[in-house]
This record gives C-alpha cells, sequence and structure tokens, in this order.
C-alpha cells in the first residue's frame, strides 16, 4: 500500500487545499486558546500540511508508515531545519518527547480498523501531549463511506493518468474496501498499470467518543467539515478536538 500510489498521491490531492486546512487548524487553536511550540503530525503522508506547519515555525515532528511516502515529503521539507520526520505506526509510536499538539489530518484514522489499536492510538497521543495540550484530527464520516462511496466505482480520466476506483461497503463489519487500478502514461502509447487496496473503518461519532473518553481525555468536541457547526446527519467529514 502506498507504493507506486506514493508517486501520484499529490496529483490525486490537487483538489484538496492544504493551506486553508492548515488555516482551519490554526482557527481550532484559537477557539482553544492554544499557542502550542511543538506539534506531532501522525501520517504526514507527502508532507503537504507538514510544509505549512513547518513554514510557521513550529517544532515539528511527522511520521508515516510509507517510507515512499516519506521520501517525498523529505524533498518537500529539507529546507527547514525545525522538522523531524520520521518512519513510524500510529498505533504503536513511541518517541522520547511530549508535545503540545497531536495532529492527524485527511481520514489517517479510518484507516485504524481494529478498535482496539484505535484505543491504543488514542492513549498514545494522551502518552504524548502535554497537560495544556490539544489534540486535532478528523474522520470520513460513516455517512460518507456507507453512502456516497457505498458500493459505487468511480473512474477519473487525467493527463497521462487513468484510474478506476471501485468500492464495496460491508455493512456486517463497517468497513470500506477501495479498490483502486491506475494506469499510467510512461511514454508514447505504452501505460503502466499498477492496483491499489485500500480499507477504512466506517465510525459513528459516538464510537469515537466513547474511545477517546477511554484513553483518558478529559474533553472532547466535533464540527462539521471546515466549519465550528455541529457535524449533521449528511456530513462528510466530521472534525475532533481532545484534551487532556
Amino acid at each position: 500500500m502506498y507504493e507506486d500510489f506514493a508517486f501520484l498521491y499529490d496529483q490525486l490531492m490537487m483538489d484538496i487545499d492544504y493551506k486553508e486546512w492548515y488555516s482551519y487548524i490554526k482557527d481550532i487553536m484559537e477557539k482553544f486558546h492554544k499557542n502550542p511550540k511543538s506539534v506531532l503530525e501522525m501520517a504526514c503522508g507527502t508532507g503537504n500540511l507538514s510544509y505549512y506547519l513547518a513554514k510557521d515555525g513550529f517544532d515539528l515532528t511527522c511520521f508515516d508508515l510509507s517510507t515512499d511516502m516519506l521520501s517525498i515529503a523529505y524533498n518537500k521539507l529539507r529546507e527547514f531545519k525545525n522538522v523531524n520526520i520520521l518512519n513510524q505506526n500510529m498505533i504503536d509510536f513511541q518517541l522520547n518527547k511530549k508535545f503540545d499538539g497531536v495532529l492527524s489530518i485527511c481520514d489517517s484514522i479510518n484507516y485504524i480498523i481494529d478498535k482496539d489499536n484505535l484505543l491504543n492510538t488514542f492513549k498514545n497521543v494522551k502518552n504524548h501531549l502535554n497537560p495544556d495540550g490539544i489534540f486535532i484530527f478528523d474522520i470520513n464520516s460513516y455517512y460518507k463511506l456507507k453512502e456516497v462511496i457505498g458500493n459505487n466505482t468511480f473512474i477519473e480520466d487525467q493527463e497521462n493518468l487513468l484510474y478506476i476506483w471501485q468500492n464495496y461497503f460491508d455493512e456486517k463489519n463497517n468497513l470500506s474496501e477501495f479498490y483502486l487500478t491506475f494506469f499510467v502514461k510512461e511514454f508514447k502509447d505504452y501505460y503502466k498499470r499498477f492496483d491499489e487496496y485500500h480499507i477504512e473503518k466506517a465510525y459513528k461519532i459516538d464510537e469515537i467518543v466513547e474511545l477517546l473518553g477511554l484513553a483518558n481525555f478529559s474533553e472532547i468536541y466535533y464540527y462539521n467539515g471546515f466549519t465550528l457547526d455541529k457535524p449533521g446527519k449528511k456530513s462528510e467529514r466530521v472534525n475532533f478536538v481532545a484534551l487532556p
């Protein structure tokens, strides 16, 4: 997972405005009167959010499970002296440091499909947060994974790239399976094919709240999309804020 795909990731995510996402995170920090100096970003991917965090001067540690994604992140972040890039797993990362803020964006949390592992992740975050810290993350909503992505197939035809995204939603286990086939043009009339399989867990808001509570977070808030409004029944992204 995230091998060949890593080198197409930024092209496929061009519709996401990471600068605006960063601005939204700053709005949340302001709302909760937080001014963190040190930040941990989990599942940083190719470093799109990391870039803005680093540029703004945070003492930034970021990690990802995919070395291919990290190689791209490294090229984006190499100019900054305030960044430490690591190869770690969200479930069991161990750092000899506590942080003022922990972040995870772009539904990375949905990739933790076992609830016990997610609880361990939340406990681990809590253990790496300073007492006055803040934990900010988002999920693809249950509604989005079940009803919007569901059992649908999507086809995207871009210059030099065609991909087919077939989806299956397992209602018994609340799992969303993604089967992606890519055809990448390498030179005239020659396309390289590769396939990716991804799986996300469809969590309901109350499940996330319960697990954060079990991880001993004292205050838990959640919002619709990139707003500070409560989620609706058809919210596709839910943002969470948890305080130690």
